[in-house]
């Protein structure tokens, strides 16, 4: 324990690199969530063109709106391509949202007016503009989803009412290519809600590389149990109902089928005779005829990728993947020209890694070695044979990108500078756009070149580096502290005049879902500024990433498997425990909070722990794990049914007798996604245990509790409730 102390009373006395402070301005929720004080400005519909010369942007001006082309090198305007004032459909203005571009570069899809549907897809109006005349096009009367061009740039595929079409440009012609969609019932093109939430994907077709073949997804969601809740907008409440698998139902059954826009004909690939599994990508190899269809096991422990025919379905098994817990479904992979090689990643090492794979040999080569993750490919040079990736080599909590060939040699780090840089690679790969920033270094966007050099800077966030100047800000640093059994990355914000003499009460923040972080070399920290605003009213917040948090190998990530929530949280009431153990900490004043799996687990630490938390807030959480989806909770825990104790000893909802502190409960009554039901299930137990909480409850409101007012009203209760009880 003593060297616990000493390690936290070192890092506290430690040189600062913080942000300079000169004024004492203090933060209010209203500069937050009313006046955005604070915005970090990006680079907004940056796109780079394919002569890898020139980029295009929106640039917004009062109320006019352009899409502008940029010199990559220099930031010179070179033309504006639209302009909302002058390029009228109709006679009216285009709120245009964002863009694409056809191959050829000719023509653009413009998407306006969104109407979400799930959390992450929405219907729109599109809109074809030819950049030459500057004619502009509707693509459908109504809107539509995912419209997106064929690679000849003829035609544009989407969705529209659950089924697929495409127009085809030249003839201003609509082709329907299913006619069985319904709501609720059949989707053809478009992800079911626990696919797109949980295999991170919405637009459920691909188009082939000759523009000859459409693949896509039907779903048949008839058989898969609904959820309905109350939207409270009218005098009687709308009933909203849709598919939801909860864990151990069924799902939907998924087929994939590809149109042949020549023949009109459409195959059915061949998945096998189970339809209990999960298809969880689709990808064209390089090959324009044949498609590589991803088969994974209900248990998500076994992984086939099919070789499909796209003339008849026929399918042939040439690549597999085990592991003993699960496996994550990413998109890193790349098909070589000819569809016999590709570059993928792995965990097969302990680590994720990218690997160089010949399906005809079975050689696997392991481009990445060492004992650390790789983030993401950034891009594949297939001409001079080179690989483009992040990775979090140098440090779990830094993101820097690299270049390796294809035998794994010759690798570069191309951005040296410490911290985390994400990265977008540029078409032709002679330029990346870097955003990098530190934990007190807010984000700096520049154009690299293929070495690393630095180009130009496209956004350094001058404005807000000086705005942070003006307020007493508290001092942020990166540190170690003790888990149950290892060091955890953390950190921690001390009050501005932080005196070490003193006791301060302290509020710990935590996600601690599978593979997540939250503790990085990065700018700004999750909630940053209203912990900032906390840490002026004398609060320490710190933020400690426990087991089965991610970039620390498979091993430490996969530990908490078939019992989520039971180690995550007996980190985090170990790591209270040593704060407590401080000189300058007030042990009797401890609390957490979080959101989501981040809710679930600070509902869990103050009844598994209430010898050590004396408030907490719960936001949004999963309060069983048999109220979540299938998808993401069978990965974990498998099903309730092969699992009852990893359920039930793990859950929030059956530790409500444990509950001595304070606890404020939180959530959105239109949440889709960790449904109302857990709120309402845990709130029964409370009651039932007869223990008294406070709670807090948003009509209407979905999983991020957002839209007008509500932000501001939810951390003005949530400051407050911090304030009356630690």
């Amino acid at each position: 324990m003593r060297n616990i102390i000493l390690l936290f009373a070192t890092l506290l006395f430690m040189h600062s690199t913080a942000l300079a402070q000169s004024e004492n301005k203090e933060i209010t929720l209203e500069d937050l969530y009313s006046k955005g004080t604070f915005r970090v400005k990006g680079v907004p519909g940056f796109n780079a063109m394919k002569d890898g010369k020139m980029y295009t942007q929106i640039d917004r001006e009062k109320t006019h709106l352009f899409i502008r082309v940029y010199y990559l090198e220099t930031g010179k305007q070179e033309r504006t391509l639209f302009d909302n004032a002058t390029n009228r459909f109709d006679g009216k203005e285009l709120a245009v949202e964002s863009y694409s571009f056809s191959e050829d570069e000719q023509q653009m899809l413009l998407y306006c007016e969104s109407e979400q549907v799930y959390r992450h897809s929405a219907v729109q109006m599109v809109y074809l503009f030819h950049i030459a005349s500057g004619k502009l096009t509707k693509i459908d009367n109504d809107k539509i989803m995912h419209a997106t061009f064929s690679p000849d740039g003829i035609k544009v595929a989407y969705v529209k009412n659950n089924n697929m079409y495409y127009k085809d440009l030249a003839k201003e012609m609509i082709v329907q290519i299913s006619e069985d969609g319904a709501k609720n019932q059949i989707i053809n093109g478009n992800c079911d809600w626990v696919y797109e939430e949980e295999f991170s994907f919405t637009q459920a077709f691909e188009w082939s590389e000759d523009s000859k073949y459409l693949a896509y997804y039907r779903f048949d969601e008839s058989k898969v149990p609904e959820y309905t809740m109350a939207k409270y907008t009218g005098l009687y409440p709308e009933q909203y109902t849709y598919r939801y698998p909860k864990a151990g139902e069924r799902n939907s059954e998924v087929q994939i089928k590809i149109y042949n826009t020549a023949t009109k004909n459409t195959a059915i690939a061949n998945t096998g005779a189970s339809t209990d599994i999960y298809i969880p990508r689709i990808k064209w190899t390089e090959n324009a005829s044949e498609l590589c269809v991803f088969r994974l096991n209900r248990l998500q422990n076994y992984l086939e990728l099919l070789l499909t025919n796209a003339d008849n379905g026929s399918t042939t098994v040439f690549f597999t993947e085990s592991n003993e817990k699960y496996i994550e479904i990413s998109d890193e992979i790349r098909f070589l020209p000819g569809g016999k090689e590709m570059i993928m990643s792995s965990e097969r090492s302990g680590y994720t890694h990218l690997y160089h794979y010949n399906r005809e040999t079975k050689k696997m080569t392991d481009l990445t070695p060492g004992n650390y993750d790789v983030e993401s490919i950034s891009a594949v040079d297939v001409v001079k044979k080179l690989v483009y990736y992040t990775a979090a080599e140098a440090s779990p909590l830094q993101r820097h990108l690299y270049v390796v060939n294809f035998a794994g040699k010759k690798k570069k780090n191309i951005t040296p500078e410490s911290g985390t840089h994400n990265i977008t690679a540029c078409k032709g790969n002679k330029y990346f756009l870097d955003k990098h920033s530190q934990v007190n270094k807010v984000p700096v966007f520049t154009l690299r070149d293929a070495d690393g050099k630095i180009i130009r800077t496209l956004e350094d966030n001058h404005e807000l580096e000086a705005k942070l100047k003006e307020y007493a800000l508290g001092n942020v640093r990166l540190m170690n502290v003790m888990g149950v059994s290892e060091n955890l990355n953390a950190w921690m914000i001390t009050p501005p005049g932080f005196d070490s003499t003193k006791k301060y009460p302290v509020l710990m923040f935590q996600y601690s879902g599978p593979g997540s972080q939250q503790v990085a070399d990065k700018f700004p920290l999750g909630n940053y500024f209203w912990h900032q605003l906390l840490a002026q009213k004398g609060y320490i917040i710190v933020c400690a990433d426990g087991t089965g948090t991610g970039y620390r190998g498979e091993s430490f990530k996969k530990k908490t498997y078939l019992q989520l929530g039971k180690y995550e949280s007996d980190d985090q009431i170990a790591v209270a425990k040593n704060l407590g153990s401080l000189p300058y900490v007030d042990k009797d004043r401890i609390g957490i909070w979080g959101w989501s799996y981040g809710g679930f687990m600070s509902a869990t630490c103050i009844m598994k722990g209430n010898d050590v938390f004396k408030a907490a807030i719960s936001v949004a959480p999963v309060t069983n794990w048999r109220y979540y989806d299938n998808i993401y909770t069978e990965r974990y825990m498998r099903t309730p049914q092969e699992n009852e104790k990893g359920y039930d000893e793990n859950a929030p909802e059956k530790m409500a007798g444990k509950l001595k502190g304070k606890l404020l409960l939180v959530h959105g009554t239109a949440d889709d996604n960790v449904h109302f039901q857990n709120a309402a299930m845990l709130t029964t137990a409370l009651i039932k245990a007869n223990k008294q909480f406070d709670n807090a409850y948003y009509p209407d409101k979905a999983h991020g509790i957002s839209g007008g007012n509500t932000s501001l009203h939810l951390y003005t209760k949530m400051t407050k409730f911090i304030l009356d009880n630690l």
